[in-house]
């Protein structure tokens, strides 16, 4: 799924191209031993210099922009480079030790087709929706489909054709403004999750420390079916409230969320699963709830907790991608 530093390359080139100003977009499309940046990370950048987003963590950047503005890389189609094929461009960029970076650079002209599909890929992102970019090499152009299921990137050589599936960024879905809570959003911002907080108590939400979360005071099954019915949303459920807390689990297990925990002892989650049969969630929907939440680490205090929570998210969220990439899809 996207990073936001990704996101935000989108966003820029949309803004570039809305002023008639062309742009470069370059996409790492293989990487070889150790590498800063991962495969499908991107980068925009215009004739003035100006540059947004990563490719390599600063290594290859400056590089990249003298090839590009001096008309020696992609002057007038799409263009595959590489950097780190000798061990003295290894050492000349920087890179780590035995490190590769292939790239596709792609230059876009403010046409109506090309602002267009740009728009397209953003509006898809901020509805959280999965888009996919053909790019081929000859005869050189690019193509959206949206609505797509998300895919690994995928580089094919022989025909000289991108295939990259743009998803929205991960996404935390925290019910209940509680001290578990603080912490659990401070550690997910840290791994570059989008943050929503739910609570129908406004005093609890209104007084939320943590910066730079989206917040709802709607009920909670109203805001999981408004916000959080995406394969790349993870929700959890903290207030203790099984008022609050049942009402927003009854409509997340019937999402495509790829995580769903709730907060309390193995008793309390016996307890909770008997409740949700009685208000008929089927018992395959129940056996998605990871409850009593979070990997077993002993943890008593909200920080303890937190970690445990998000570490198994992580757990989860990684076995998910992993599956998806070993059944080549």
């Amino acid at each position: 799924m996207l990073q936001n530093v990704d996101k935000e390359v989108i966003q820029q080139v949309n803004q570039w191209l809305l002023a008639d100003r062309a742009c470069w977009l370059a996409t790492v499309v293989q990487t070889w031993g150790s590498s800063p940046r991962p495969v499908g990370s991107l980068l925009a950048c215009n004739a003035d210099g100006e540059m947004v987003g990563s490719l390599s963590g600063g290594c290859v950047e400056d590089d990249l922009m003298e090839r590009l503005t001096e008309g020696r890389l992609a002057a007038h189609a799409p263009q595959y480079f590489q950097y780190g094929v000798t061990a003295e461009e290894t050492e000349k960029f920087g890179l780590p030790c035995g490190g590769h970076l292939d790239i596709l650079v792609e230059p876009h002209a403010p046409s109506e087709a090309v602002r267009s599909q740009f728009l397209a890929i953003e509006t898809a992102l901020e509805e959280r929706r999965c888009i996919r970019r053909i790019v081929t090499l000859k005869p050189g152009g690019f193509e959206t489909i949206p609505d797509v299921d998300y895919a690994p990137l995928s580089w094919n050589p022989a025909d000289e054709t991108l295939t990259h599936t743009l998803g929205p960024r991960n996404q935390l879905f925290i019910i209940g403004a509680g001290m578990v809570s603080q912490y659990l959003a401070q550690m997910a911002k840290c791994l570059d999750y989008h943050i929503t907080v739910c609570d129908p108590r406004t005093e609890l939400l209104d007084q939320f420390p943590v910066p730079d979360v989206s917040k709802t005071d709607l009920m909670p099954d109203d805001a999981v079916r408004a916000y959080a019915d995406d394969p790349a949303t993870a929700i959890v459920a903290l207030t203790h409230d099984p008022r609050i807390d049942d009402m927003g689990l009854m409509e997340a297990l019937e999402t495509q969320a790829f995580y769903i925990g709730a907060m309390g002892s193995t008793k309390s989650s016996a307890s909770r699963r008997e409740r949700l049969m009685a208000l008929e969630v089927s018992e395959q929907n129940i056996d998605r709830l990871h409850a009593p939440i979070g990997l077993p680490i002993g943890s008593k205090t909200p920080p303890e907790i937190a970690v445990a929570i998000i570490a198994e998210i992580t757990a989860v969220r990684k076995n998910i991608l992993a599956q998806a990439r070993s059944e080549g899809v």
